[in-house]
């Protein structure tokens, strides 16, 4: 891009005054670096593929984020969550806390910390014997409490404030 790279594009799209119901943004790049991972995050993106993702790969990321979800590739996904259970991410988990983290519900702080741990909205109602749409309603209203952006933002915090770990690596991998 001749002005701008790709995450200062988005970080004034998002900012700019007026645009409270910005587009989402999903970048598309050939950089697999944890920088550009957490910066394009940062800045208001709500997906962040790779350019080698196969072309039915990105279109489902592309309705999955137009749908008001996020999506991140699997490599950027492992990194990211080594990074925030590590407590590189600006101190230990649990050491931050949000003002909003304390008028969450118990049912919220328990979606949260199955949002984090990657489960959709239909995973979660069958976990937790509860309907789809009181799901939604959850993860809306923690998202509004905590004032993030989508489930990336969320997965985020939770990770940071200990609320979930990432399964240790097992027979399967």
């Amino acid at each position: 891009m001749p002005e701008l790279d790709g995450i200062a594009a988005t970080r004034d799209h998002h900012r700019a005054p007026g645009r409270p119901d910005a587009p989402r943004v999903l970048v598309l790049t050939t950089f697999d670096l944890d920088a550009y991972v957490f910066d394009a995050l940062r800045s208001g993106a709500s997906g962040f593929l790779l350019k080698d993702v196969y072309a039915d790969e990105l279109l489902q990321g592309i309705r999955v984020v137009a749908a008001g979800e996020s999506v991140l590739a699997p490599s950027a996904t492992r990194r990211l969550i080594g990074h925030y259970a590590s407590g590189a991410a600006g101190g230990t988990p649990g050491e931050r806390a949000p003002g909003g983290l304390d008028s969450l519900t118990d049912r919220e702080r328990g979606v949260l910390a199955l949002v984090a741990t990657g489960l959709n909205n239909t995973e979660i109602a069958a976990h937790l014997g509860i309907t789809v749409g009181t799901v939604k309603s959850h993860v809306n209203a923690l998202l509004r409490k905590l004032g993030l952006r989508d489930r990336v933002q969320a997965t985020i915090l939770a990770y940071d404030l200990g609320l979930t770990r990432p399964n240790p690596p097992g027979p399967h991998l």
